[in-house]
């Protein structure tokens, strides 16, 4: 027996914010709201299914430094710089990490400044 990621949750200053972000980033719908976290996740599949929801967790502490997590993200339906050019349009910015420009990734934030990385090999949709 082993364990499955059935859900990610980030600490979040503006849950609203970031819900409609990742949700328009990842093709995800809102399933439900608690104590002023929203959880996001795949149309029709909700908490259990094979990808894991996102939970945006109220926290109006702002952090600094390097976070020990982030997001990795792939295109589905086009090609990398197709997505890119997607991704910065609802709201990601370049983040500077260090790299060398060699990379076959983006390093890009959210609204929040929280890194995840573009991709370039794409992935079917589950």
């Amino acid at each position: 027996m082993a364990c499955r990621i059935s859900e990610l949750v980030i600490e979040a200053r503006d849950p609203e914010l970031l819900a409609g972000f990742w949700c328009a980033v990842l093709g995800y719908v809102e399933l439900g709201r608690e104590d002023g976290a929203i959880e996001i996740g795949p149309a029709g599949v909700g908490f259990g299914g094979a990808q894991p929801t996102i939970v945006l967790s109220p926290n109006a502490e702002v952090r600094s430094g390097k976070y020990r997590l982030h997001i990795d993200v792939s295109p589905t339906d086009r090609d990398q710089e197709a997505e890119l050019e997607r991704l910065l349009e609802v709201g990601a910015r370049f983040a500077d990490v260090g790299q060398s420009g060699e990379e076959s990734w983006h390093v890009l934030a959210d609204p929040e400044g929280n890194e995840f990385c573009l991709l370039r090999k794409r992935v079917v949709e589950v």
